[in-house]
């Protein structure tokens, strides 16, 4: 019976029976192929397990985890629900049916005609758009970049009609499909101003200021705008390892019931030895599954250290930043004291001669407090001592920010090398762990921020 299912149809593919080891190789190279998927997916979803949500004023240079509402200046406004948005697609679907008649040759070698209906649905138009847009949190923003990310969106509108509707030619083409039902469906999905979204992906430098931006980097192992949470998107992530993982086992056993039934054996004679055969997938799987841990220790490592490196960053940027503003604060107030004094010096001239009394000339006083407004067209003390105190309070806050991430990734990498089973590929790389950043063990000088003269 098998071979009279399967022979046929291997005939079509290589014009000629094919050997029967050649299914058994078949079945186990898919089945890999699917391990491999499942694997894929699995590493992404242990990156982000490990990887901890960053503020947006913490945003560093590399892969990050963002949370957010999406914020933009000039929404786009979508094409169906007319909804406020930065970013939304479209898609217009016509249903058809139709009866197929078929000839085919039944298990007896005999000529056999039936018919059988058929039916789906076709795209019949599609669109969509988005632009650069912002992620807000408590902290600040930063500017997102969209094209190329994968982005799951929300659903904000959704209607099936017939040709009664006016919506039916209002936003679809006027022609219809063949063997049209006369049916369409319209799907539109956005992101809308002001959602709340979790996005991962590699931040860079901006080109125009001095601020950073997450966008599409070929290196970056991921780029998600979800409009779901962190939890969704982890526990959608291992659904699709099982599904790719539980195929791959079907495949395997597929493989030698394949080759059996080319061979004329009965495969309803061999499951029990079938069921052998299975644990050399878990072996491959098991394998798999070590490489995978594997490579994500090393990279879980490797953000640790630039973790670590980041605190530096930020205590560089603070000693060497501050230092410098305070300096020009200094000289502003220098120069706007002495504007003072010479403006004080000329008033009390003025006022010890009256008008046509000898001492100063009043037209002279003029002309040289002319020149001081000249010299001196502002005067911005206050302003730049705001300026001063909010560039301390952000650079504290950046500081904080670099070391709390560094005690949730150190947490993270501590956490994972002590659980099984993943204790034992972190005793195979001889894994270390992490002492959490503490006040006390960590000190550094502080800028001491002087206005003294």
């Amino acid at each position: 019976m098998w071979s009279a299912v399967w022979s046929p149809f291997m005939r079509v593919l290589f014009r000629a029976d094919p050997p029967p080891d050649l299914f058994l190789l078949g079945g186990i190279v898919l089945s890999l192929g699917c391990l491999y998927g499942a694997m894929r997916f699995a590493a992404r979803k242990r990156l982000l397990e490990t990887l901890p949500t960053s503020k947006v004023l913490g945003t560093f240079i590399g892969l990050v985890e963002l949370k957010g509402t999406a914020e933009v200046e000039e929404p786009l406004v979508s094409y169906f629900a007319r909804e406020r948005c930065v970013c939304f697609s479209w898609t217009v679907e016509e249903h058809w049916s139709r009866t197929v008649r078929e000839s085919y040759t039944d298990s007896k070698g005999r000529r056999r005609t039936r018919t059988r209906r058929e039916s789906g649905w076709k795209t019949v138009a599609d669109g969509g758009d988005m632009a650069p847009f912002y992620l807000q949190d408590d902290t600040g923003v930063i500017r997102i970049l969209p094209a190329r990310a994968k982005i799951e969106p929300l659903t904000v509108f959704s209607e099936t009609c017939g040709r009664s509707d006016p919506l039916y030619y209002e936003k679809g083409p006027r022609r219809a499909v063949s063997h049209s039902d006369h049916r369409r469906r319209f799907r539109e999905t956005a992101i809308p101003l002001h959602t709340p979204l979790y996005v991962v992906g590699k931040a860079r430098e901006r080109q125009d200021i001095v601020a950073p931006e997450i966008a599409y980097d070929a290196d970056a192992s991921l780029f998600l705008i979800s409009t779901g949470t962190e939890k969704a998107v982890t526990r959608k992530l291992g659904w699709i390892v099982v599904l790719w993982t539980v195929p791959g086992l079907v495949l395997w056993v597929a493989g030698f019931v394949l080759r059996d039934a080319a061979l004329g054996v009965d495969p309803a004679t061999r499951w029990p030895q079938y069921a052998l055969y299975a644990p050399f997938y878990g072996l491959a799987w098991l394998l798999g599954w070590s490489w995978m841990v594997h490579n994500s220790f090393v990279r879980l490592r490797r953000r640790v250290d630039h973790a670590w490196s980041l605190i530096d960053i930020q205590l560089k940027r603070r000693h060497d930043v501050v230092n410098q503003v305070v300096a020009v604060v200094k000289g502003l107030r220098d120069y706007e004291k002495e504007v003072q004094t010479e403006l004080a010096e000329l008033r009390s001239q003025m006022d010890a001669t009256a008008p046509g009394d000898a001492g100063p000339d009043h037209r002279g006083v003029v002309a040289v407090s002319r020149v001081i407004v000249e010299r001196y067209p502002e005067l911005q003390t206050n302003e730049s001592f705001l300026r001063l105190q909010e560039l301390l309070v952000e650079t504290e806050q950046r500081i904080a920010l670099a070391r709390e991430y560094f005690n949730e990734i150190a947490t993270h990498y501590n956490v994972r090398r002590e659980v099984i089973p993943d204790r034992w590929i972190a005793g195979m790389l001889r894994l270390k762990p992490r002492a959490l950043w503490e006040a006390a063990g960590f000190e550094r000088a502080p800028v001491q921020v002087s206005l003294a003269t």
